[in-house]
C-alpha cells in the first residue's frame, strides 16, 4: 500500500522540496561569488553568460546521463531535484541576464546589448546541447543501456 505522502504530486512532498531548496542555496551561493570574483569587462556583463552558458551544458549533460539511466524515481529523481533543478537551478540566471540586456539597452549600447542577448541564447543552447551530447556519449561508454532503446 502506498502513503498518502507518496501519492501527492512531487511539487507537494517536503522531502522534494527540501531537496531543491538545499541545491538552490548551493548554486545561488556559487553563482554570486563568481559574479563578484569576475569582473565585467567594457561594461559587459560576461561573467552571467558564462554562468549560465555553464549551466545549461551542466545541466545538459547531468539530465541526459540521469534519463539514460533509467525511470525518474528513487535516487535519479534525488539527484535531478537537488542537482538540476536546485543547485543549476540557482546557478544560472536568466533573469540577471535580462537585467544586464536591459542595463545596456538604458546606457545606450543597444548593439551590444542584442549582441549579448543573442550570445547568450545561442551559446546557451549550443552548450545544453553538447551537454546532451556527452552525458548520452559517457552513458553508452559505461555500458548503461538507453531505456528508450
Amino acid at each position: 500500500m502506498t502513503s498518502p505522502a507518496n501519492t501527492r504530486p512531487l511539487h507537494l512532498r517536503w522531502s522534494s522540496v527540501g531537496l531543491v531548496v538545499a541545491g538552490g542555496f548551493i548554486g545561488t551561493l556559487a553563482r554570486y561569488l563568481l559574479s563578484i570574483a569576475l569582473p565585467e569587462w567594457g561594461g559587459m556583463p560576461w561573467p552571467i553568460l558564462l554562468i549560465n552558458v555553464v549551466g545549461a551544458f551542466l545541466l545538459g549533460w547531468l539530465l541526459a546521463a540521469l534519463a539514460r539511466r533509467g525511470p525518474d524515481v528513487g535516487r535519479r529523481r534525488a539527484v535531478r531535484l537537488f542537482a538540476g533543478t536546485g543547485v543549476l537551478g540557482g546557478f544560472t540566471t536568466y533573469s540577471t541576464f535580462a537585467v544586464g540586456t536591459d542595463g545596456l539597452f538604458v546606457t545606450g549600447d543597444v548593439w551590444p546589448g542584442v549582441l549579448y542577448a543573442v550570445a547568450t541564447v545561442l551559446v546557451g543552447a549550443a552548450a545544453s546541447l553538447a551537454g546532451i551530447l556527452l552525458g548520452a556519449r559517457d552513458t553508452r561508454a559505461r555500458g548503461v543501456e538507453d531505456p528508450d532503446s
